[in-house]
């Protein structure tokens, strides 16, 4: 048995989640549901969403706003369900100058939530395997080759972006051309693959150019 102060167990579980829990974990140490209200009226924690706090003298976390979605996203045996997807997970990869307005995360084909969907994020639904997840700053992200392959196939960012992305993978050695190559996904997307691919010089320092883009140019 935890004979740990339910203040250290807590301040344990949150410290690898940027000082956010869930209710659920704030029960699973020790704290009655009928003590959450007092800690937020004394400023021990800070109410951010429902069901979801942060204990307040926690230092604040680089993006604390992923931590809290991937909270949002725990099921009802506290895992998370969501993981953050294409054009966000292309920042968190640091691979292109895209900037999303919404969150991109990637959750389970019968993900469901009684309240709507907050309108940041923007949900994909797919099945991850375990080698398509890595973690960065603490939450899930979708891997490098998983990102490209699903930015390709999405196609909403310009060509201008989904190159500059395929060039920055490939010149840090996170991918391989044979791996984009042959990823396992559409015939429409293999070929989308197959054209970024030959444009993109795998060393140089020239990213593909959207056509569109490139027509209105001086």
């Amino acid at each position: 048995m935890d004979i740990k102060p339910f203040e250290t167990r807590l301040y344990e579980l949150a410290e690898g989640q940027g000082g956010y829990f869930t209710a659920r974990q704030a029960r699973e140490v020790g704290y009655a549901d009928n003590t959450h209200a007092y800690h937020v009226r004394v400023g021990n924690w800070v109410r951010e969403r429902r069901g979801i706090y942060r204990l307040v003298r926690f230092p604040a976390p680089t993006r604390p706003d992923l931590i809290l979605w991937q909270l949002w996203s725990h099921n009802r045996t506290g895992e998370p369900q969501g993981t953050f997807s294409h054009a966000t997970a292309l920042t968190l990869h640091e691979l292109s100058d895209a900037m999303p307005r919404r969150l991109d995360m990637t959750v389970p084909p019968g993900f469901r939530r009684m309240a709507a969907t907050p309108a940041v994020l923007h949900l994909h639904r797919a099945r991850l395997q375990d080698d398509d997840v890595e973690t960065i700053d603490g939450v899930r992200v979708t891997t490098t080759l998983r990102t490209l392959v699903d930015v390709i196939a999405d196609n909403t960012l310009s060509h201008d972006l989904q190159g500059q992305a395929v060039h920055e993978a490939l010149k840090r050695g996170l991918v391989l051309p044979e791996q984009l190559a042959s990823a396992q996904t559409s015939v429409r997307t293999r070929q989308r693959i197959r054209r970024i691919l030959k444009q993109v010089p795998y060393g140089g320092a020239t990213a593909v150019h959207d056509r569109k883009s490139a027509s209105h140019g001086p």
